[in-house]
């Protein structure tokens, strides 16, 4: 099982000549924020990052914007119509599947906080001011907008933590 505090970057290394879209997308993220406020060639880089973004968004039909805070480790296998709010906040080594929506709760303030090694299923849905904690899986179509505690398990909507894991 991953290190929920310590990324593991060979996780999104791109293979030669793979198509890859989770990673392209990601390394076009990555590569905009590294060349932030550096001078006029971090500008040129960021230009061509943002063109790499559009194109990657397009492709895979997603909306992670360049400024969202992701620690290293994502995995997207499908990323397919995948929706994160920029102030939200991601975890080393975690992994999320299509469809998954990280966002505002509408009339709620804050938003969700994501912790390091957790799994996003299928078309789940994580709104408001919600921590998901180490380790915890979320599953595929549901709905969480209360904590889910570390090592938990959530399913169903609106999820509820169903049981406790113990870490691989």
């Amino acid at each position: 099982m991953p290190s929920h505090t310590t990324p593991d970057w060979t996780r999104e290394v791109i293979d030669r000549g793979a198509y890859e879209p989770g990673k392209r997308l990601l390394a076009s993220i990555r590569l905009y924020q590294k060349w932030g406020h550096r001078g006029i060639l971090g500008r040129a880089q960021q230009k061509r990052a943002v063109v790499l973004h559009r194109f990657w968004s397009a492709v895979c039909a997603s909306d992670i914007p360049l400024e969202t805070e992701i620690e290293g480790g994502l995995l997207l296998p499908h990323p397919l119509g995948i929706v994160i709010h920029p102030a939200s906040k991601i975890g080393p080594n975690c992994l999320i599947f299509q469809g998954v929506t990280l966002g505002a709760a509408k009339g709620k303030d804050g938003l969700p906080v994501i912790e390091g090694g957790v799994v996003i299923g299928a078309g789940a849905k994580i709104l408001g001011a919600v921590r998901v904690g180490h380790h915890a899986r979320v599953g595929a179509n549901a709905v969480v907008t209360k904590d889910v505690p570390p090592a938990g398990v959530a399913v169903g909507v609106p999820a509820r933590s169903i049981v406790r894991v113990s870490p691989l």
